[in-house]
């Protein structure tokens, strides 16, 4: 395999979501890894774009034939990244980035040893929960759960090889980019991308 696979996990209100899409707006060889959910549609979203819609009853197929590389159920809906996507993608040569929570980062290295894991932390508690307070589309109560989930979340940032604290945006962003850019140019991804001359030159 000649790609990169990337595991990006951060707690609610990290600013995830907004450096992942900074990211692939900048790296066009980055391709986020489309999901298949048993929820229905959101207004916009199109199949095979925000995710693969499938009904329960599929997805329950493609979890007996082992399919999935991760998977959960959250909230009465299933979750779940195809394996054969991401290897192939991978072998392709293309640099796979998935958004994950710990758990599905665990089971993810369990079959790709090799991924890459980044964490996204806040600058300070205080600032986390000013960003969940500033959306002002929560309740008190499940304010009070994001941050108890962010903390538990948190605990788990040894696991992951790189952290980047999002502080100021443009700065976290030139740091994941560094984190990607650095890792293409590993020992490993350029003896895989560029065989013909390593067999030539060493």
């Amino acid at each position: 395999m000649s790609g990169n696979l990337y595991v990006v996990a951060a707690p609610s209100g990290a600013g995830k979501t907004t450096l992942v899409r900074a990211l692939l707006a900048e790296e066009a060889g980055v391709h986020l890894s489309v999901s298949y959910t048993t929820r229905a549609p959101r207004l916009g979203e199109e199949n095979g774009r925000e995710y693969h819609f499938i009904d329960t009853s599929e997805f329950r197929t493609m979890i007996d034939r082992h399919d999935f590389l991760e998977w959960a159920e959250v909230h009465g809906n299933f979750y779940g990244t195809s394996k054969k996507s991401i290897a192939d993608q991978l072998a392709s040569g293309a640099d796979v980035l998935l958004e994950i929570d710990w758990q599905g980062a665990q089971q993810v290295r369990s079959i790709f040893p090799m991924a890459i894991g980044i964490f996204f932390l806040p600058p300070s508690f205080e600032e986390l929960t000013r960003r969940l307070t500033g959306r002002g589309t929560d309740s008190g109560d499940v304010i009070a759960r994001r941050l108890a989930g962010a903390q538990a979340e948190m605990r788990h940032v040894s696991e992951f090889d790189y952290v980047i604290i999002n502080d100021q945006l443009a700065q976290a962003l030139d740091d994941l980019r560094a984190v990607v850019r650095a890792s293409r140019l590993s020992f490993g991804a350029q003896r895989v991308r560029h065989a013909a001359l390593f067999a030539r030159m060493i």
